[in-house]
């Protein structure tokens, strides 16, 4: 969501926007500045472990206190941070981090002094708006600015004069109704607003606690209405499944709901879970991110200007259908993310949080005020972090989403605007640690985001926890007691920048190698990122998807299976596999694709809009495309397929191990094992090459795992997936300087043009044992044609064969081990 432009003078630089965006759109995310913890030739990165711990006065009070100076320091010792040690050069900004920490505990301290503890301030959603009880309906709204308040709606017809609340000492405002005849006094379904007065005016507002909202659609530009959501025992979803298990590696489908049927039409929440969350797991994802759930009246912020932030969108369902869609993916065995917008709030002030602002000071607001409280690319206000109300705000809204919806974990939105005043609009961040740490950091920011983590992690220790920055805040993705901020995983956002900017100004020949490595391996140590090719962001309006930029209008003609394919569609289809593939297992500890890229999605996304006529055609998924077996979408999407199944069955992505041993800039080939697997990608758009050395750990034999070329992916079959690889030894054992591209061993292959392969090494011993069990009548391994041709059973036959590998060396392991073991 920011516009932020880069220096090319630093040792892990930045990539600048594409473009200037609208506010409502989200902004070119530039990169990871890897500050130099990144070894290109061998990179062999270690993980760590995981999480945290850890600052008075109640409601409406700023929250910087300086007391509990020694709980402070029992709890954490704030001079000697774990973080120094595994990044030494962030002692010279130790004064920076004690001051942080110590008022993220000061402020833990003060509410755990003022509200019992952390878990129960964050259960401000079943103290603040509407709430029923057992006799009597009770309503709370912070709003220290209004001097009368009422609460009106169709339960009363409108006219508060019966209804006026009371405000505390603090700020906020109540109202107790008892219940009529046994029934509450407010009915479920039915609107209300919040009447209050300032100066002499009285204006009406949406609660800011609201559950749901509607909108009168035959009603061009009708403000939305609050709308009670208490449905009767009956009418309430029960969840059934429990959460699936956290992944050692998450495989991230970013999905919109809306726009994800194939109809001109917002889809429903209950059509995505019955038509969508399927094709998900097919392709072997297990995790779902959703975009847009909170509530937000302009349908083309893509949910990114939140007017009710405990509401769900109420264009796809009820709150009852979305709880259904996340039950459903916990039965597929999908974990669910939402993304979540803390960074800022919509301009709206008739059915948005900003009706709350009339004009008061800062400190009474949820808003800072005038310029701090504005973002002027985005068009939205942002929210003051150090008020007691604001953090009971924002935390609540995260518990509430988990514990009522059951969802896994969140993508913060925008937190490179959180983590500085400048809000990283026109910076340039070089990886110079002294912008990071400084007078421009907002700590009030970093405070609140560190007692989010801490939170999330302490309710569910499995939660899953993903920040998009795109400055490279050092410690982002470090636990909080170790003096980082707590995230699990960052986006490394500056992988899809480049690729931009190789398919739109480069030419294939033009490719560098080495520049396509580091982009992909430079990120922090023991700071976890999610790679990606393309997200939303790289295909709004003004720029395409990325198998629309390999083969534009081509795609319109040249798709059909039942002719030759052209050179641009040829091209298109194995760099589009090349390019996501590699991203994937070279760029980071989890993946993330976006709905529909996965299988080639053409065009560009287009929300309706005053500019297109209101169309619907851009902002939907076309999947008829991928269902169509004559067309050659299929191709791709199948190697999606294969791609995670892959890493299911090796896990090469959660493995420490990553070492890349070849970027040769002539050839156009890169080199690399991860985990178990030896990767080999060729870019050369002609070259074959016929026994290329390839550089290993452990000697032996090695098969195919994956290749790209394969018929069943639509490619020209020219790997022979029945070959065995045998190594040779390179120089003198334990001096890397004698071996062959500092690896020990080396094999040889046959590497084809534009095409990736994935080797595994077999097991010999454990084959044989298998062999001597199906003489005597064990079930013979399973049998998978490689070399089919694209016609014959496809899809099966690319999952057998992402598996069959793995299954063969998972079970020569067990095997070996029980023998061992004997």
């Amino acid at each position: 969501m920011l516009c932020i432009t880069s220096s090319s003078s630093s040792p892990a630089p930045l990539q600048p926007p594409r473009r200037s965006r609208a506010p409502s759109d989200r902004a070119a995310p530039p990169g990871i500045a890897g500050g130099g913890n990144v070894r290109l030739s061998v990179l062999s990165v270690q993980r760590d472990v995981r999480r945290s711990e850890p600052a008075k006065s109640k409601f409406a009070t700023a929250a910087t206190v300086q007391e509990n100076k020694t709980m402070a320091a029992t709890e954490v010792d704030v001079n000697h941070l774990p973080i120094y040690k595994v990044d030494p050069k962030l002692e010279k900004f130790k004064d920076h981090f004690s001051y942080r920490m110590k008022k993220y505990l000061d402020q833990k301290c003060s509410i755990e002094k003022n509200e019992g503890c952390l878990e129960d301030f964050s259960k401000g959603y079943l103290k603040f708006g509407i709430n029923t009880n057992k006799d009597e309906t009770v309503y709370r709204e912070w709003a220290p600015a209004a001097q009368e308040a009422q609460l009106v709606g169709d339960f009363n017809d409108w006219n508060g004069a019966n209804h006026h609340m009371e405000k505390d000492k603090f700020g906020v405002w109540s109202i107790k109704i008892d219940h009529v005849k046994g029934e509450p006094a407010i009915p479920h379904n039915s609107r209300v607003k919040f009447r209050f007065r300032h100066g002499g005016v009285w204006v009406d507002r949406i609660p800011a606690w609201i559950r749901y909202a509607t909108v009168d659609a035959s009603k061009f530009g009708a403000p939305y209405d609050g709308v009670h959501w208490d449905p009767p025992a009956s009418e309430r979803y029960v969840f059934m499944y429990p959460r699936p298990p956290k992944p050692d590696a998450p495989h991230i489908y970013e999905a919109h709901v809306g726009m994800s049927g194939e109809k001109p039409a917002v889809s429903t929440y209950r059509e995505f879970a019955d038509n969508v969350l399927p094709r998900i797991r097919a392709n072997n994802y297990n995790t779902v991110q959703l975009m847009a759930v909170m509530e937000h009246s302009y349908y083309a912020s893509f949910g990114y200007h939140v007017t009710n932030f405990f509401a769900v969108s109420s264009r796809s369902g009820t709150p009852e259908d979305l709880k259904y869609l996340v039950d459903k993916a916990h039965s597929l065995g999908l974990r669910v993310l939402m993304d979540v917008v803390h960074s800022h709030a919509s301009n709206n002030v008739t059915d948005g949080l900003n009706g709350y602002d009339v004009g008061q000071n800062t400190h009474e607001s949820y808003f800072h005020t005038g310029d701090r409280g504005y973002h002027k690319l985005w068009d939205s206000r942002l929210f003051n972090y150090a008020n007691w109300e604001v953090l009971r705000f924002l935390l609540s809204n995260l518990r509430y989403w988990m514990d009522e919806f059951m969802f896994d974990g969140f993508r913060f939105d925008g937190v490179t605007s959180m983590l500085y005043h400048h809000h990283g609009i026109n910076v340039g961040f070089t990886g110079n640690y002294k912008e990071y740490f400084s007078v421009d950091t907002d700590v009030d920011a970093v405070v609140y985001m560190m007692l989010a983590n801490h939170l999330m992690h302490k309710i569910l220790p499995e939660a899953t926890i993903v920040a998009e920055d795109v400055s490279g805040m050092p410690v982002l993705c470090r636990p909080v007691d170790k003096g980082g901020i707590g995230f699990d995983y960052r986006l490394a956002m500056a992988i899809p920048d480049r690729w931009i900017d190789y398919l739109k100004n480069k030419d294939d020949s033009e490719w560098s190698m080495g520049e396509i490595a580091h982009t992909l391996t430079n990120r922090r140590y023991t700071e976890k990122c999610i790679a990606y090719a393309e997200s939303h962001d790289q295909s709004i309006v003004g720029d395409k998807t990325i198998a629309f930029l390999l083969m534009d209008k081509e795609m319109y003609t040249g798709m059909s299976d039942l002719q030759p394919a052209s050179p641009t569609i040829d091209r298109g289809i194995a760099l589009q596999k090349m390019i996501h593939f590699i991203t994937m297992a070279l760029g980071g500890d989890g993946y993330l694709n976006f709905m529909g890229n996965e299988f080639g999605h053409p065009e560009w996304i287009d929300f309706p809009r005053e500019g297109n006529n209101w169309s619907y055609d851009k902002c939907r998924r076309q999947w008829s495309l991928v269902d169509t077996d004559h067309l050659r979408y299929k191709y791709m999407n199948v190697f999606d397929q294969a791609m995670n199944a892959l890493d299911e069955n090796f896990s090469f992505l959660s493995s420490p191990k990553q070492i890349v041993s070849d970027m040769n800039e002539k050839e156009k080939v890169i080199v690399f094992e991860r985990g178990d697997l030896v990767f080999v990608f060729n870019f050369h758009p002609k070259k074959t090459y016929n026994g290329y050395k390839v550089g290993c750990d452990l000697p032996g034999k090695y098969r195919v795992a994956l290749d790209s070329d394969a018929f069943v992916f639509g490619g020209h079959g020219r790997v022979g997936h029945d070959v065995d690889h045998f190594t040779s030894p390179e120089g003198v054992p334990g001096v890397p300087e004698t071996n062959f591209n500092n690896r020990p061993n080396s094999f040889r292959v046959l590497s084809p043009p534009r095409t990736c392969v994935a080797y595994y090494r077999v097991d010999e011993e454990a084959e044989q044992l298998e062999g001597k069990a199906e003489t005597v009548g064990a079930s013979s391994p399973e049998i998978i044609n490689l070399d089919a041709t694209p016609t014959e059973e496809y899809e099966e036959t690319a999952e057998r064969m992402a598996t069959s590998g793995a299954k063969k060396g998972r079970k020569s392991e067990r095997q070996s081990s029980h023998k061992s073991t004997k």
